[in-house]
């Protein structure tokens, strides 16, 4: 009998099935360093204790995907060891802040299954929850992941599709308890505008751009404890259809958001992630840029001296944005331009 983890394949997940998953993370003052070191982030909330505890936090907290990809990499040897593709996100709500110090551990409830016609594949989808080690949840969102059968003559289960939202309601976001935006520093945070100063169906071309190197995605997706092989075994990868290892798409998201600081320096917190599609596959020696265009401008109940802004950031592979590339037509049907490779659908707020 094996003592090694082979991960789960479809035929292994049911609807309603719970996996509490390994292993407990203490997130430290270390994480939060490599994590600006690998992506460059200047949001004023995660830099500075001084600004952080001027708005009421005690004191930094860690980057909200910091938060995401800890408790992501958590869930990955029980759901997407045997992956071929993470698929998408939806109803992602950020729900306490993480400070240098606290412990997160996660677990997951399938919500749905469906075979692919090709017999081979099927898609997951999971409910997953970080919590901390007071038992308060700190995120939780929705995922779908393509994940490889074990056994293909094993007869396909009934399909089972959730109910997923469109995006999180702004009565659903969550503004952690005590944080008052009305001692916002503009000058320190490197931005004068505010909430009220962008309009729904505004662009913004984030200008600035990273190359993703070879090293530091594999060190990224290590420090999250993520072990997907598709992200670090080149002797399997190059014999498979790419012919080289994948960037983790978690990696793209950081990128495209450190990228977004110009333009949104002001939207110092993610509420919530709406939906997600990773377009396409990225590799190192790709350079990423993005754009971003605001979607809704929401009140939150209650509150004069925050809000929240709906964004789509748009990341493209070697491909500037000035002409802000998404959609196009291609046998009367929309299709990503093939120079993206992130959709994100998310939800940040900004002072009033």
């Amino acid at each position: 009998m094996t003592k090694t983890n082979a991960g789960n394949f479809f035929e292994d997940f049911y609807v309603g099935q719970v996996i509490r998953h390994a292993t407990p993370r203490t997130v430290t003052t270390g994480d939060a360093a490599l994590y600006t070191a690998l992506y460059g982030s200047r949001f004023a909330v995660q830099s500075s204790d001084a600004f952080a505890k001027a708005l009421g936090y005690a004191h930094a907290p860690v980057d909200d995907l910091l938060t995401f990809h800890v408790v992501f990499g958590k869930t990955v040897p029980d759901v997407s060891l045997n992956a071929v593709a993470n698929l998408g996100y939806a109803g992602g709500r950020f729900l306490a802040p993480v400070y240098p110090g606290d412990t997160l551990t996660a677990e997951s409830e399938v919500v749905g299954l469906k075979e692919n016609s090709n017999g081979k594949t099927g898609v997951v989808y999971v409910r997953s929850r970080g919590v901390n080690q007071r038992g308060e949840a700190v995120m939780d969102y929705t995922r779908w992941v393509m994940v490889r059968k074990g056994d293909e003559t094993l007869p396909a289960p009934e399909p089972a599709l959730p109910d997923l939202p469109e995006a999180v309601a702004a009565a659903d976001l969550v503004v952690p308890e005590g944080l008052d935006f009305s001692k916002f520093d503009t000058e320190a945070s490197g931005s004068v505008h505010r909430w009220g100063d962008y309009e729904a169906g505004e662009k913004i071309d984030h200008g600035d751009a990273m190359t993703i190197e070879e090293a530091e995605h594999q060190l990224a997706t290590r420090l999250y404890q993520n072990t997907a092989r598709v992200h670090f075994n080149q002797h399997v990868e190059s014999q498979g259809r790419f012919g080289r290892r994948i960037v983790y798409g978690g990696h793209i998201i950081s990128l495209a958001r450190g990228l977004t600081f110009n333009g949104l320096g002001n939207a110092v917190k993610i509420a919530a992630i709406n939906a997600g599609s990773h377009a396409a596959p990225s590799f190192g020696g790709d350079t990423i840029y993005a754009w971003s265009e605001v979607l809704d401008r929401m009140e939150l109940p209650g509150r004069g001296d925050v809000g929240a802004l709906r964004i789509r950031t748009v990341a493209t592979k070697d491909r500037a944005c000035a002409d802000f590339p998404y959609k196009t037509e291609a046998d009367g049907k929309p299709r990503y331009d093939p120079a993206v490779v992130l959709d994100l659908d998310y939800t940040v707020l900004l002072p009033r």
